[in-house]
């Protein structure tokens, strides 16, 4: 179900979605959680998030924060 908006690899297929891939595990369960109570908002997640038990939250969140991203610099910044 992620990889529809985030891809498989945690990179965003859609400039809706964002990237997900290297985020840190608690930020990621923090916002996962957030959009299953219905704390935070999207039009998406609202739907996607209410299905996910404590352990496919955890479980997501380990698999996106174990991919490795390297960041590129982009040239004048």
């Amino acid at each position: 179900m992620c990889q529809a908006c985030h891809g498989l690899d945690g990179l965003s297929k859609t400039p809706d979605a964002p990237n997900i891939a290297g985020q840190t595990e608690p930020y990621l369960v923090a916002q996962l959680q957030a959009y299953k109570s219905g704390a935070r908002k999207n039009d998406a997640m609202s739907v996607v998030a209410p299905s996910l038990s404590d352990k496919d939250i955890e479980d997501l969140a380990a698999y996106f924060s174990a991919i490795e991203i390297n960041v590129v610099k982009m040239p004048g910044r």
